[in-house]
């Protein structure tokens, strides 16, 4: 379309004003090689689109006014097509653009899911299963001595209404712009950190102690400044290991050992059964929260028996 534009505009001009007739053979060959051809092709070119215009001088029957204006429809020709290549290149550097923007929040959005994931195994695995404990120790402590038995009832409510409120806030996060108006997916995270019990090495000593088992613990070396992340990974971590602990180990005695060197090890290790058969979710979600901070995450039986989680993560 821009070649007849140019061709139709010169041609009805040089009629008009009886001007020689330009060679639109060569001019759409320039054109075309600003256009389409790669840069060293259009660089080469421009040599000879000089030379031949210059042949222009030396015929016969040539003038000046004949080499200005062979001249300026060159340059025209070869500018035109180089404003075109331009514009489509550019148009080309928009869609992909936009193509890698639409494939990070995509995945983004699976990173999120599989977070979400994570964290609601967590929660469910983790309170029911305390709950559970809990329940059944009720009855007993409600014969053996029934004072305390009002606070098992209370200790499995606190844990039940703390289950709904993590999953509220992970169910709130999923929310679509249709359903309720929340934000989409690419605010997910941003959502979720603000809605979810955020845990830190702080908040430990509260889920040993409302783990229903008997845990030692023990720090060795100095404590050191921490990312928020790697404090969630290790609270959730621990969490999933204790969970392991009441479900499968068969005893009720952990040992939960922070180590402060060049890295942050922590160690959970019972005395019971030792490994099982199977991996499940659990297990997963620990090593991809270690992986997640930089870490990694190893589990086996111990020693002397038993099961270990060992977690290590780098610092500074």
């Amino acid at each position: 379309m821009a070649v007849a534009v140019v061709v139709g505009t010169a041609m009805t001009v040089m009629v008009t004003w009886e001007k020689p007739f330009l060679p639109f053979g060569p001019l759409l060959a320039v054109y075309t090689i600003a256009d389409l051809s790669p840069t060293w092709k259009r660089l080469a070119a421009i040599p000879g689109i000089v030379a031949a215009v210059g042949v222009s001088l030396v015929l016969p029957g040539e003038n000046d006014e004949t080499f200005r204006l062979v001249g300026t429809a060159f340059v025209a020709a070869y500018a035109l097509g180089t404003s075109v290549r331009a514009s489509r290149s550019r148009a080309a550097e928009l869609a992909e653009r936009a193509r890698r923007r639409e494939q990070e929040h995509i995945a983004a959005a699976a990173e999120e899911r599989t977070r979400i994931a994570r964290d609601m195994h967590d929660i469910v695995t983790h309170s029911v299963g305390l709950m559970v404990v809990q329940a059944e120790a009720g009855p007993v402590v409600l014969r053996s001595d029934p004072d305390k038995a009002e606070a098992v009832f209370e200790a499995i409510a606190d844990t039940g209404r703390g289950a709904l409120a993590e999953l509220r806030g992970a169910l709130a996060a999923l929310r679509t712009p249709g359903e309720g108006g929340g934000p989409a997916w690419g605010h997910a995270g941003e959502r979720l950190r603000e809605s979810l019990f955020q845990p830190r090495l702080a908040n430990l000593p509260a889920l040993l102690e409302r783990s229903g088992l008997e845990v030692a613990s023990m720090t060795v070396g100095t404590p050191r400044p921490i990312t928020e992340s790697v404090e969630a990974a290790v609270y959730r971590i621990v969490q999933e290991a204790l969970t392991n602990v009441r479900k499968h180990a068969g005893m009720r005695a952990v040992r939960l050992t922070l180590t402060w060197r060049e890295s942050l090890t922590v160690e959970i290790a019972d005395d019971g059964r030792g490994p099982g058969e199977g991996g499940g979710y659990g297990l997963a979600g620990m090593r991809e929260r270690a992986a997640a901070c930089g870490g990694t995450l190893r589990v086996g039986a111990g020693p002397n028996g038993g099961f270990v989680v060992k977690a290590e993560f780098p610092l500074g």
